[in-house]
């Protein structure tokens, strides 16, 4: 859980001397820019340096908010990152204050920030954050899905082979998931869900969260792919529920059949997916391989 500096003024003290700057990460709004804290405004206002992902968004932002920013403004986003922190660190070390947002959301969650986090804490800057709006959070809270216990996965690669390594590698996990995702992709993206984690496995795609258009979509995941493969538009966050705790005796061999096939149409052999499964499920391997093995014999293949 975040928690905000003790002082009022939310000025930490420099950790390297009175002449160090101090790094700011600030949560923007993710749709609607009513939710924009008072404190993101008093920050926009008073730094020296606001580095953004998008410079016309940030103006915006600040038009909505009133707020005339004194400092310079310069974009730092995926394409220019590594060359602009350099520039932004020396102005760290210089004693300056420097203000970080991205498009919407925390930055280094997604999007960029975490190289100016690492070399600013390598140089010895104080880091802070104004907390503000996560489509990771709200999407959990309103999933209807366990949430005492998740991780964030982001985005999965585009690449349909890459993808589906990806989703076999955390077919098993018991927490609740969650990921970003580009409408355009979303339709085979949760296809190939419902065949890595099972067609009956629930989920919720919250779709433009906090904006006038905002849906969330709940069901089984073969339920949720069919309706998203007619098109879907915005920005998504994808919550899945975690693998259902399940002993050795539950496991049918249809199911072990099943989760090696899926690795192995991502690019494993056979036997690498065969220890992967029985590893994954914690089943002894000579039962996945005689499960396989009763597959292919009843289906006559070699």
């Amino acid at each position: 859980m975040d928690t905000a500096p003790a002082s009022d003024s939310a000025q930490p003290a420099p950790s390297s001397g009175a002449s160090a700057g101090l790094l700011v990460l600030a949560g923007t709004p993710i749709g609607d820019l009513t939710d924009a804290s008072p404190r993101l405004a008093a920050e926009l206002a008073s730094a020296d340096v606001i580095a953004a992902e998008d410079t016309r968004r940030l103006r915006r932002l600040t038009q909505a908010l009133g707020v005339e920013p004194r400092g310079r403004v310069v974009s730092y986003f995926e394409g220019n990152e590594s060359a602009r922190t350099p520039e932004l660190v020396e102005a760290l070390t210089g004693g300056l204050r420097v203000l970080l947002v991205t498009d919407a959301g925390m930055p280094s969650v997604s999007d960029p920030g975490y190289r100016l986090v690492a070399a600013a804490v390598q140089h010895g800057i104080t880091v802070t954050t104004v907390p503000g709006p996560s489509a990771v959070l709200a999407a959990l809270a309103v999933s209807a899905l366990p949430v005492d216990r998740f991780c964030f996965e982001g985005f999965l690669p585009r690449k349909a082979g890459e993808r589906m390594t990806r989703l076999t590698e955390v077919a098993g996990e018991r927490r609740t998931l969650v990921y970003f995702e580009a409408p355009h992709r979303l339709a085979e993206t949760l296809a190939a869900m419902s065949e890595v984690f099972g067609e009956d496995r629930r989920a919720a795609v919250c779709r433009e969260l906090t904006k006038t258009y905002e849906e969330v979509r709940r069901g089984p995941m073969k339920e949720l792919a069919d309706w998203a493969a007619g098109g879907v538009r915005g920005e998504i966050t994808v919550v899945v529920e975690g693998a259902p705790e399940r002993g050795p005796g539950e496991l049918t061999p249809e199911e072990l059949v099943r989760r090696v096939a899926v690795r192995e149409e991502a690019g494993e052999r056979r036997k690498e997916a065969i220890a992967a499964v029985a590893q994954e499920l914690g089943v002894p391997k000579r039962e996945v391989f005689d499960a396989v093995v009763a597959a292919k014999n009843a289906s006559g293949q070699q």
